[in-house]
């Protein structure tokens, strides 16, 4: 079973930094600026350091405790010589804060934490000269708002993917193409709709606003005001009347969708894979109004004790078989190019869109809601994460 239970972690907590914005990605959202901190970056990899305390979701650090046959790491440490030391985390917060502890070299950050860890000077800037594997990630991953500064990449991006809208085709007809059969006020599936269980799921209101009723302004769906924000929430608390269940557990919605429970909402891709491999008649696809998703970085700490050891780890993880093998371990389209023709199912980068840079230009990316607007408004105060858990928690009733 992929251990994608990482991924659900897209619950933050407000700790946003001042003066740091980011982008939903989508079409190139705005950027608010910042300066970052001047953290040295380096500029030579020599001999490893003997080990390297690695910081990461689970899956994607793996080292055969969990299944023999599922093991980057040991290579990994025969190749260089550096011992690896693995701690999962389950959320970006948690992330952070262990980052700010300084015991760590390396991070698999999400959209949702790589900016507040640049501008609190926590990683360095990432010399991508001194990764080799780096010229074959794909190039609409690189200089993206959430992993570079001003044209620096603080980081090697890793894995992504979209929120995509499932369906079972033997109940839902036509074949829906946008967010509105999940939002419609008087869905005929009332009652049998499914949703993301995150006040980040906010967001995904506010893109299908953002689409259908430009007078909102919304340019960003992870920059709201409060007016905006109000109509989001509103349009979550109509759908809530009609909404069976939400989830965080994946294997859940799998079984909601195989009973009937459930019959249209929001998923993963690995999800649609895993309850069409379980016989539950389902679809699933990238609405024409775009969607949600997530993109992760590999990042050096501005501390970091083992900096060589650091580097050919990040080298090494997004090399073509180790990244085609996490990749499809963990459930999610690989960074690295050369990766799709390594992994074991021939068919696994078409079904991701892994090297299909239009679709990945049509996902907002999570990101941290903060005071100052991401969509780069300046005479705007937008709302910021800890107002989003609160709507939430009123939508949910």
């Amino acid at each position: 079973m992929r251990r994608i239970g990482a991924v659900l972690s897209a619950a933050l907590l407000a700790l946003a930094v001042a003066g740091c914005g980011s982008t939903g990605g989508g079409g190139g959202g705005a950027s608010g600026k910042f300066t970052a901190p001047d953290v040295p970056m380096k500029k030579s990899v020599g001999k490893g350091e003997g080990e390297v305390d690695i910081l990461a979701w689970p899956g994607y650090a793996e080292d055969g405790s969990n299944d023999p046959k599922v093991d980057w790491v040991t290579p990994f440490e025969k190749q260089t010589g550096c011992q690896a030391n693995v701690k999962y985390f389950g959320t970006s917060d948690e992330a952070i804060n262990l980052m700010k502890s300084g015991g760590y070299d390396v991070v698999s950050a999400s959209g949702d934490a790589t900016l507040r860890l640049i501008a609190s000077g926590q990683v360095a800037p990432v010399n991508t000269d001194l990764v080799a594997n780096y010229k074959d990630v794909q190039p609409f991953l690189k200089d993206r708002a959430w992993n570079s500064v001003n044209g620096q990449m603080y980081g090697v991006p890793h894995g992504w993917g979209a929120n995509l809208l499932m369906w079972r085709t033997d109940k839902v007809h036509p074949a829906p193409d946008s967010w509105g059969a999940v939002f419609a006020k008087s869905s005929p599936y009332a009652g049998h709709i499914t949703a993301y269980d995150s006040p980040i799921y906010i967001a995904d209101a506010a893109l299908y606003l953002m689409k259908t009723k430009p007078s909102l302004g919304i340019k960003d769906p992870y920059a709201l005001d409060q007016k905006q924000l109000d109509a989001a929430v509103g349009l979550l608390k109509v759908q809530r009347a009609q909404v069976s269940e939400y989830w965080s557990d994946y294997l859940k919605e799998v079984q909601a969708f195989k009973t009937g429970d459930s019959v249209i909402g929001t998923t993963w891709q690995v999800i649609a894979s895993l309850a069409r491999s379980e016989h539950a008649p389902v679809k699933a696809v990238l609405p024409k109004e775009g969607a949600t998703g997530w993109s992760d970085t590999w990042m050096v700490s501005a501390k970091s004790k083992h900096p060589n050891c650091a580097y050919k780890w990040m080298n090494y993880i997004v090399s073509p078989q180790a990244n085609a093998d996490v990749a499809e371990y963990f459930g999610e389209a690989p960074a690295n190019a050369k990766s799709c023709k390594l992994t074991s199912d021939k068919s696994f980068c078409a079904t991701y869109h892994a090297g299909d840079a239009a679709f990945a230009n049509r996902i907002h990316y999570w990101t941290t809601p903060i005071k100052q607007c991401l969509d780069g408004r300046k005479d705007t105060t937008c709302t910021d994460y800890s107002q989003w858990t609160q709507a939430w928690t009123e939508v949910k009733g």
